[in-house]
């Protein structure tokens, strides 16, 4: 059994889905959590849990809730492709108070990356964790941006981060694209729990992704040197879901998805070659 921290780990999103399934998690096993999200925490409280209900924009709070905390799970800010008007101030600003916290407390950074980092290669490729970043929105720009903030903050101040690019996360795979890209949340708490507790991580990215055998897109991560290794697979759904497609070109081409297809204007599809910079 894993060993319980010492000091309190800071969560944030946590009314979210995946909050809200790593409070249950992480408050089964002992952990003492304090918490926060802009909405209010639907679910009673862990053991050991405090909840505060505040924007990622409130500096002072974000600063505040931090004291003391050896460990920073982010999961806060806007998760789906939104205006760049909205994901900006969450997202951007939001995370520079969450590494400004992590400074002060000398905490590890857990930042919930996304595939959509990357979204733009295309599904014929195996990407290593160190890939060109090509996000398929603002919201995947915004990933890309945080993943670049832990760097520096790893270079510049020596915060650890450990930056989880995770796939499609949710209680089961529902189309085919999700038979590589699911991540189940028993997995997903598994992974954040070995970040957390693992000896040292620097700065490195870790594909979230559980143990399907069509997941070729991501390889050659840090799994391994934070001890993590994913039980879970959709493999056992692969017979349902094979032919579950959305017959949109973009979204199928791309390992990005929907995301990739949303606001999609150009007249063709985007260049194959990543430096292939013709046009259409």
């Amino acid at each position: 059994m894993t060993a319980v921290p010492t000091k309190p780990v800071f969560l944030t999103g946590a009314s979210g889905a995946l909050g809200r399934v790593l409070a249950k998690w992480l408050g089964d096993a002992g952990w003492t959590l304090v918490m926060t999200d802009i909405a209010p925490f639907p679910d009673p409280l862990p053991p050991r849990a405090t909840f505060t209900k505040a924007d990622l924009s409130d500096g002072v709070t974000i600063l505040r809730l931090a004291e003391g905390c050896g460990a920073i799970v982010h999961l806060g800010g806007v998760s789906v492709e939104r205006p760049f008007d909205e994901v900006i101030g969450p997202n951007i600003r939001g995370l520079y108070h969450i590494y400004e916290a992590a400074r002060r407390e000398k905490s590890r950074v857990i930042f919930a990356s996304s595939n959509h980092a990357i979204g733009f290669h295309e599904r014929t490729e195996s990407l290593p964790a160190d890939t060109q970043f090509l996000p398929d929105g603002f919201y995947g720009l915004s990933k890309a941006y945080g993943e670049l903030m832990g760097r520096m903050y790893w270079f510049k101040h020596g915060v650890e981060n450990v930056n989880l690019r995770i796939g499609s996360a949710c209680p089961e795979p529902v189309n085919a694209r999700m038979l590589a890209s699911y991540l189940s949340y028993d997995d997903f708490s598994r992974l954040v729990v070995a970040c957390v507790t693992a000896d040292k991580t620097g700065s490195c990215v870790v594909w979230g992704a559980s143990n399907n055998s069509r997941m070729t897109w991501w390889r050659d991560d840090a799994r391994a040197d934070i001890g993590w290794a994913p039980a879970d697979s959709a493999d056992p759904y692969a017979g349902q879901l094979a032919g579950k497609v959305s017959g949109d070109p973009v979204e199928e081409r791309y390992m990005g998805g929907a995301f990739c297809s949303s606001g999609y204007s150009r007249a063709a599809f985007a260049p194959a070659g990543l430096f292939d910079n013709t046009g259409d």
